[in-house]
């Protein structure tokens, strides 16, 4: 029905389906929103003072805009600093998908460039997902959703979790976590 034409073509047609699919939810949605943004409300200094403390840097921007998707994935821009949320799962696991996204958004912005140079596309991907595992240590008084990570990082993060607690210093953890992404691949126990 759409394959092969152009957005013009398709653009009032499909305006108007996604418009009549979610025009019963629009009480739904606009309650779960107003709960979530409630809710981020009530974390969201506490979480940019950490976030601060731990990364070393000032919040790269004051705002982050949001969207809205119906899917389980929850992408992010990192050109616009934007990120999605999940307007099905829970108002907790959308908290954390916000701590998570924009965790993904300072580390991009203050890190990205120098580690570009020392890691390959893959360990750099590997090492900005597996940091968020630093939700669960220094963020659960502030951030109720456990970080679950994907499990191909479950060693990685084991490995950053322990560094971590040695040392909490950002940059010395990046340096260990350079050393050990070069040794080891992420999925690799030490």
């Amino acid at each position: 029905m759409l394959r092969g034409k152009k957005w013009e073509e398709i653009e009032k047609p499909l305006m108007n389906m996604l418009n009549q699919g979610y025009s019963k939810d629009k009480t739904f949605m606009k309650n779960k929103l107003n709960e979530i943004s409630y809710k981020w409300k009530k974390v969201e200094t506490k979480y940019f003072v950490k976030l601060e403390k731990v990364t070393k840097h000032k919040i790269f921007r004051k705002i982050f805009p949001s969207y809205i998707t119906t899917i389980g994935r929850c992408p992010y821009s990192v050109k616009y600093s934007w990120f999605m949320i999940s307007i099905f799962n829970s108002t907790n696991w959308n908290i954390g998908t916000i701590a998570h996204e924009i965790m993904h958004l300072q580390f991009h912005y203050y890190y990205e460039k120098e580690l570009r140079k020392q890691l390959n596309h893959e360990q750099f991907q590997d090492l900005k997902e597996a940091l968020t595992v630093l939700l669960n240590v220094e963020f659960k008084q502030i951030i109720s959703e456990e970080d679950k990570g994907y499990p191909n990082h479950k060693y990685f993060r084991k490995y950053i979790v322990k560094e971590w607690k040695k040392k909490k210093d950002f940059d010395v953890l990046m340096e260990k976590c350079i050393k050990y992404l070069k040794k080891h691949p992420s999925y690799q126990k030490p």
